[in-house]
């Protein structure tokens, strides 16, 4: 029996941008082995989508709260969104 598979999308606030946190989120992602990509917005925040199961998914999410050394996560909002076929793999864009 397959395992159940969520997708969420963030948007993260604070101190996001400049601290490697795209790197650092996909090397998490990678290695919980989720699909998905995370970006920085013109506006300072950091965007990312991320799926895989729900454990997992949770797993990130409070990755994303607290967010790599040198980062300061102001705010965190998560949505859940319609699962993806076809990814392979977490990009960093």
């Amino acid at each position: 029996m397959a395992q159940p598979v969520v997708r969420r999308h963030a948007l993260l606030t604070g101190r996001v941008q400049g601290v490697g946190f795209r790197w650092r989120a996909r090397e998490k992602a990678e290695h919980l082995g989720l699909t998905g990509w995370v970006r920085n917005l013109p506006d300072g925040r950091v965007e990312a989508v991320f799926q895989g199961p729900p454990d997992l998914v949770g797993e990130m999410e409070a990755w994303l709260r607290r967010g790599p050394l040198g980062s300061q996560v102001r705010g965190a909002v998560f949505y859940d969104e319609r699962i993806v076929g076809g990814e392979e793999a977490f990009e960093a864009h």
